[in-house]
C-alpha cells in the first residue's frame, strides 16, 4: 500500500506565517497598504524602509522583535518572484563589499575602539538583520528556510551565494551538537513526526506502511535530533538495526519480511541511513562526534552492543571509477587486472573492456564477469575511500561526515545495494564505517590533520 501524505512544508509556512502575525501587532511603524505578491518595484522602496527600521533598532526589545516579525511576515507573503526579488535586494544591497570592509577597517585602525568593535562592523547588515529573529517565536526556522532558498538562488547570483555562506557562523554557533536533544522515534510517536521521517528518509526511501514499522520495529531504533528553538522540526534522523555482526547488504537489511529478532541478543548497531532534513542547514556541521552521541545512548540501553558500524553509500564512486577510466585509460589497470579480463571479452581490452562491461545491462549476474569486475572495481574503491583533496578532506562527502565524526573505514561491500540507485552511483558496493568507541577522539584528530583511518584490509585493498 502506498503511502498518503499531506504537505508538511505548506503547513510549516503556514506556523512560521501565524508566530509572526501574532508577534508583529506591536510593530508601530506598519502603516498603509500591504506589499503585493510580486514585489513590484513600486513597493520597493517601502520594502527597504522597513529592512533600515528594523537595523536601526530602536526602542526595546519587545519592538525590535515586533519589526522583525512583521518583515518576516512580509517575506512570507510574497509569491517565489517576490521573495527571489526581496532575496536580491538584501543580498545585494545589505551585504558587505570588499571596499566597505576596508574602509571599516581603516576607520577603526585610526580609532581606539576594541576589537569587538571592529567584529561588529564586518558584519553584514543582511546577517545583523537576520540575528533578530533569533527571538521571534519560528524565527529561527525561517532564518534556515530563508538560507535554503538563498542557496538556490546563489547558484545564479554572486552575491546571494556569499551572503548564504556569510550565515554560516551564525547559523553554525545556533546549531552546535551540544545544543540539540536526542530523542527516540517508535510506533508510538505523533503521527507528524513519523510523516516526517517518511518525507525526510533521503538514503533508502520508505516505501510502505509496512515498510515504516519494520524500521521501528523493536530490533531497530531510530533517532532524531531537535533544537530546542524548532522543538517540532528535526534536523536529522539517524536509524539503526540491532543485528549480529557486520551487515553488508542493505536490502537483506532492510527486508521487511524477515523475523523481528530479540534486541537483546544482538552484538552490533548498524547505522544504515542517517538524513539531514533542513535545507537551509547545508554546509553547516552540527558538531563532532554526533554519531557518537546516539552509539553510548545504545550502549546504555544496550549493554550486549558490543560494535557500532554504518552501513553507507558511497555516492560519488561510479563518477571517480568512470573518469578514472576515461581520463587514464590503462594506466588505471593493474596488468593482473588487464589479464583477467581478457576471457570474458573478445572486443575491446583494458580500461575500454571494463567500460563496455560496466555498460552491459546486469553484468553481476554472469559469474566470469563479476569474477573480472570484483577486484578492479574493488581496488579503485579501496583508493577513492582512502586518498583526500588539496585540502586534506575525503574524497566523499559521505566519508568526510563518518570519518569527522570519528570512524574508520573498515570494509568494502561487493554487490551490498542492488537497487537502481545502488548502481548508479556506486555499481552497487556499499562501505562500513566503524565506531570503536574509545578510538572516536584519536581516529578525530587524525583526519582532522588530513590522514584517513582505515582498516588493514581496506588499505591492503587500495594498493595497486
Amino acid at each position: 500500500m502506498a503511502l498518503t501524505l499531506s504537505n508538511t512544508v505548506d503547513r510549516t509556512l503556514e506556523r512560521l506565517r501565524n508566530a509572526f502575525i501574532d508577534t508583529a501587532r506591536g510593530a508601530r511603524e506598519v502603516v498603509g497598504m500591504p506589499i503585493r505578491a510580486d514585489l513590484p518595484d513600486d513597493d520597493v522602496p517601502r520594502l527597504r524602509g522597513r529592512i533600515d527600521a528594523c537595523l536601526e533598532g530602536k526602542g526595546g526589545e519587545t519592538a525590535r522583535r515586533a519589526r522583525a516579525a512583521e518583515l518576516g511576515q512580509v517575506y512570507l507573503s510574497l509569491s517565489a518572484a517576490g521573495r527571489k526579488k526581496f532575496l536580491t535586494i538584501l543580498a545585494n544591497e545589505y551585504g558587505l563589499p570588499r571596499e566597505a570592509a576596508m574602509a571599516a577597517v581603516e576607520k577603526w585602525r585610526a580609532g581606539k575602539e576594541p576589537a569587538r568593535a571592529l567584529r561588529r562592523a564586518l558584519e553584514p547588515p543582511a546577517v545583523r538583520l537576520l540575528r533578530e529573529f533569533v527571538g521571534v517565536p519560528q524565527g529561527v526556522k525561517f532564518v534556515v528556510d530563508l538560507r535554503a532558498e538563498l542557496l538556490a538562488l546563489g547558484r545564479s547570483d554572486a552575491a546571494a551565494k556569499a551572503l548564504s555562506e556569510d550565515l554560516r557562523p551564525l547559523l553554525g554557533a545556533w546549531f552546535d551538537v551540544g545544543f540539540l536533544d536526542l530523542v527516540r522515534i517508535d510506533w508510538r510517536s505523533s503521527a507528524l513526526l513519523l510523516e516526517k521521517l517518511v518525507d525526510y528518509e533521503a538514503v533508502h526511501a520508505i516505501r510502505s506502511w509496512r515498510d515504516l514499522k519494520n524500521r521501528l520495529d523493536s530490533d531497530r531504533r531510530c533517532f532524531a535530533f531537535f533544537h530546542p528553538r524548532m522543538p517540532d522540526e528535526p534536523l536529522i534522523f539517524v536509524e539503526v538495526a540491532l543485528v549480529d555482526g557486520m551487515a553488508g547488504n542493505v536490502q537483506r537489511l532492510l527486508d521487511a519480511r524477515d523475523e523481528t529478532q530479540d534486541p537483546k541478543h544482538a552484538n552490533t548497531a548498524i547505522f544504515y541511513s542517517i538524513s539531514n532534513c533542513q535545507q537551509g542547514l547545508a554546509g553547516i556541521s552540527f558538531g563532532d562526534f554526533l554519531i557518537k552521541r546516539v552509539a553510548d545512548t545504545l550502549a546504555r540501553d544496550l549493554p550486549n552492543i558490543k560494535d557500532f558500524a554504518t552501513l553507507s553509500p558511497i555516492p560519488g564512486l561510479r563518477h571517480y571509477i568512470d573518469g578514472r577510466l576515461k581520463t587514464e585509460g590503462d594506466e588505471a589497470l593493474t596488468q593482473q587486472e588487464i589479464a583477467a579480463l581478457v576471457p570474458v571479452t573478445s572486443e575491446a581490452r583494458g580500461a575500454a573492456a571494463v567500460a563496455r562491461l560496466l555498460a552491459r545491462p546486469n553484468w553481476q549476474e554472469v559469474p566470469a564477469i563479476d569474477k573480472a569486475l570484483r577486484p578492479i572495481l574493488t581496488r579503485l574503491a579501496a583508493r577513492y575511500l582512502t586518498d583526500t583533496d588539496q585540502k586534506g578532506r575525503a574524497l566523499d562527502r559521505v566519508a568526510h561526515f563518518h570519518l569527522g565524526n570519528g570512524a574508520i573505514v573498515e570494509r568494502l561491500n561487493w554487490l551490498a545495494d542492488t537497487s537502481a540507485n545502488g548502481f548508479k552511483q556506486s555499481y552497487a558496493m556499499m562501505v562500513n564505517y566503524r565506531y570503536k568507541l574509545s578510538d572516536v577522539v584519536a581516529n578525530h584528530e587524525s583526519y582532522a590533520a588530513g590522514k584517513v583511518v582505515a582498516s588493514r584490509e581496506v588499505r591492503a585493498q587500495a594498493k595497486d
